[in-house]
């Protein structure tokens, strides 16, 4: 039982003033219920006790307290500035509804009874599914208005927030519905002045339904009631010309801005803007601009980023133009396509500035006329000039393997690799990916122009020695511009020791690039990730495997079989699980393993036990988001897992690089290359997805820029027979048969050194009406099939079926 529904018991026909507070008096007993329950709660004295006592004898429960009107009330669930919501029970239909009526201690304000019926007379002339409706509006027996409406069983936007923020196409799918029913509202002249996520409930599906119109404004209509009132919307998501103007003032740009807002908050955790108080929200609402989404949640797309500015622009009119053109625009990102807002332009934000600073012009006019004349001056000069890379950069080059016996190589490579992921985990510095250095020597002379190559201003280069249980690692970290050294080290240690030199040396490095680490990355630096040194050895045969350049099938056998033998010896390894899952995904998807079910259970339980382990550990996020890529399409799920991932990961060119395979998927193409330019800045040199990406181009008959990204190939790897091949099958696609035949002479027809070149060549034959050579070859190689290709085996039987039909056999 609450204040308001004893006051309502016991109310009376003459209401006085309290003497002692001023609040009007409705208990026929002459007291004052605000006094009585406040000295009720303190307990203080004999004399409130029975007053209190005396008082409650005479409230009829039964009768008035749980029923209003039609309905059974049932519990509270909420209240605001000048209602109480209950959910409740409509008595014949037994229907579960929400009622809401005005406080008691409103019931003198007139302004307050014609805002709380201006509500209940906007949403009932509003027929949208993404309206929250209302059912009846009427009196309670003392006269208090109140309506009931829909019930809202999944709570309200700000409620599911938390759960919502690493979805971030949900958010949006979200958003798109309240923009359209905000455009909806605004069509029928109405403005709703207080969006914010606690007025979004959602319903048992997550259907979003707009509610809570009590400050909601007839467009063009002459309301004085609205100058009046005091409150004008939650600070925080009212867009800053509501504190400033008259309600008939504003115009649906104000919506919009909410919405945005809303938007901010959804993707980054908090609104645009914070303070201490509402005035200090809304003078930073009015005077300066919303931060960029990027600065506060790095893995959002420029896009994203633009809509939320385009939506909390402090100038009504350099908003969208209304909530459909918002809604539009978040269809469109959801679609994949371009967006049509763009980013305001630095000419457009100068001169807003000028116009704010205008004893300021002079001065830099005449700044802008000197500068002007020095690039003249020194125009020879400044074109040699190259933009510098960024002070905290680096490249892990291959780590020389300088053990007798070489088949230690791996042991290198692995150590190399764990350092170079050790350092990717720290958010502030910039780790070119292993995929783009492997190409290099271990100590080349060219350093100067590795580092312009990709992109860093140092380069850490190692050697490893390994002679039976004890090793040496030698490392030196170089200044690229100057080829100084800026620090060296030898560490001489056991093997068992070989996790902690990887901590140690990366720790330094940090120290000399003068990294600032969070307490996380201090942690995860230091992690070991197992005690068992045969695990571990066997851990780094297996990522030696994962780590070649081309996936073949007895690559991703290698792979297989040493992190099984790791997770073996250690069941408690979450990061050799993590990459086993990874592999079996991989290899699933390069049709270079079986794909069976049993493969697909393998993956799964390994990301699984993986994440069970160790639930921050972001390889093992990775592989789950991989798994659900892979093996089910499910690329929501997908998605959410490689967010997550690359908080945890924000070096690792794998996550964008996914989250470009799960684009185009999707035929989000725009989107794709997007996740495809940034996982190249992290890994400029890394072949396969620098394929991955012409291959995208080559599906969307770009053919051009399909060949410049095969041409990168080439500059890296040289006469690579896969990329020469996929050159041949895009001048096949255009036509170009001499060009295709030119492309392919070199190679021979031979499916252990390339199942791709060998049926491209096929297909040439066939284009060419040349088909007895190639039938003859085929025959041979299914004379005598290799086991290790498995199923495509099954692929040559096709062409070689397809080849003999050109033949007439």
């Amino acid at each position: 039982m609450n204040s308001d529904g004893l006051s309502d018991s016991l109310s009376s026909a003459n209401p006085a003033k309290c003497e002692k507070c001023g609040a009007t008096m409705r208990l026929e007993t002459g007291v004052c219920a605000s006094c009585l329950l406040r000295e009720g709660l303190k307990g203080a004295g004999e004399v409130s006790r029975a007053v209190y006592e005396s008082v409650l004898a005479e409230v009829d429960v039964p009768d008035k307290q749980w029923h209003l009107g039609n309905y059974e009330i049932l519990e509270e669930v909420g209240r605001g500035g000048m209602g109480v919501i209950y959910r409740a029970r409509q008595r014949h239909s037994h229907r579960i509804v929400a009622v809401k009526r005005v406080l008691s201690y409103h019931a003198d304000s007139h302004e307050t009874r014609e805002r709380f019926r201006r509500e209940a007379e906007a949403v009932a002339s509003l027929d949208h599914p993404n309206i929250l409706p209302i059912y009846e509006v009427s009196e309670s027996e003392d006269g208090l208005p109140f309506f009931s409406m829909k019930f809202a069983t999944g709570g309200s936007l700000h409620d599911a927030a938390p759960s919502l923020r690493s979805e971030p196409r949900k958010c949006l799918q979200l958003m798109a519905k309240v923009a359209r029913a905000t455009e909806y509202a605004h069509g029928r002249g109405i403005l709703h002045r207080d969006l914010k996520p606690g007025n979004i409930l959602l319903d048992h599906r997550g259907e979003p339904m707009v509610s809570d119109f009590g400050l909601a404004k007839w467009i063009d209509a002459n309301k004085d009631l609205t100058k009046s009132l005091t409150t004008f919307g939650t600070p925080g998501y009212i867009a800053p010309e509501q504190a400033e103007r008259t309600a008939d003032d504003l115009s649906p740009a104000a919506d919009v801005y909410s919405l945005g807002a809303i938007l901010f908050d959804l993707l980054t955790g908090r609104p645009p803007f914070l303070g201490a108080n509402a005035l200090s929200l809304i003078r930073q609402a009015s005077e300066t601009t919303a931060p960029k989404l990027r600065s506060l949640a790095h893995s959002h797309d420029r896009d994203l980023e633009t809509i939320c500015a385009r939506c909390l622009e402090r100038d009504p009119k350099a908003r969208y133009r209304s909530a459909g053109d918002l809604a539009t625009d978040l269809e469109r990102w959801l679609d994949g396509r371009s967006i049509v807002a763009r980013p305001i332009s630095v000419p457009t934000r100068l001169g807003r500035w000028s116009r704010r600073n205008p004893k300021l012009i002079a001065t830099g006019a005449a700044c802008l006329l000197f500068g002007a004349a020095t690039m003249w001056f020194f125009r020879g000069e400044l074109a040699k000039i190259v933009p510098a890379a960024p002070e905290k950069s680096i490249a892990v080059l291959p780590f020389e393997n300088r053990s007798e016996d070489k088949a230690n190589a791996y042991f290198a490579d692995g150590i190399q690799d764990e350092i170079l992921t050790r350092l990717s985990k720290i958010a502030d510095l910039k780790v070119i990916s292993r995929t783009s250095t492997q190409h290099y020597k271990s100590a080349p002379e060219n350093l100067p122009e590795i580092a312009r190559q990709l992109g860093v201003a140092h380069i850490l280069q190692g050697s490893v020695q390994k002679s039976g249980d004890t090793m040496r690692v030698n490392v030196q970290l170089i200044k690229a511009a100057d080829d100084s050294h800026l620090w060296a080290n030898s560490f001489d240690r056991k093997l068992t020791d070989m996790l902690l030199v990887e901590s140690e040396v990366a720790r330094a490095i940090a120290d000399q690039l003068r990294a600032q680490l969070t307490g996380q990355e201090e942690e995860v630096i230091a992690a070991t990730p197992t005690d068992n040194s045969a695990a571990y050895d066997a851990y780094l045969r297996g990522l030696a495997y994962t780590l070649k350049a081309v996936s073949t099938p007895a690559n991703s056998l290698g792979a297989q079989t040493y992190l099984k033998e790791a997770v073996r010896l250690d069941p408690k390894f979450a990061l050799a699980w993590a990459l086993l899952s990874y592999a079996d995904a991989r290899g699933y998807l390069s049709l270079t393993l079986q794909p069976t079910v049993a493969l697909s259970e393998e993956a799964q339980q390994a990301a699984e036990t993986a994440l069970a382990l160790a639930p921050n550990l972001g390889e093992a996020l990775l592989a789950k988001g991989y798994y659900h890529y892979a093996f089910l399409s499910d690329h929501d799920t997908a998605v959410r897992y490689f967010e997550q991932a690359r908080q945890l990961l924000p070096n690792s060119s794998r996550i964008p690089e996914s989250l470009a395979y799960v684009a185009r998927r999707r035929g989000q193409w725009d989107r794709s290359e997007s996740f495809y330019k940034e996982a190249e800045r992290l890994d400029p040199r890394n072949v396969y997805l620098l394929s991955q990406h012409a291959f995208t181009y080559a599906a969307l008959r770009r053919f051009p820029e399909a060949l410049r990204k095969f041409d990168q190939v080439l500059n890296i790897i040289p006469d690579d027979v896969d990329t020469l091949a996929n050159k041949a099958a895009i001048a096949q696609a255009q036509g170009d048969l001499p060009r295709a035949s030119a492309l392919l002479a070199p190679l021979h027809l031979n499916a252990n050194n390339s199942v791709l070149a060998l049926e491209v060549q096929v297909y040439q034959a066939i284009l060419e009406r040349r088909p007895a050579q190639i039938i003859t070859r085929l025959k041979e190689i299914l004379a005598k099939p290799d086991p290790a290709l498995g199923f495509i085996n099954g692929e040559f039987r096709f062409w070689l079926g397809w080849a003999q039909d050109i033949g007439g056999d």
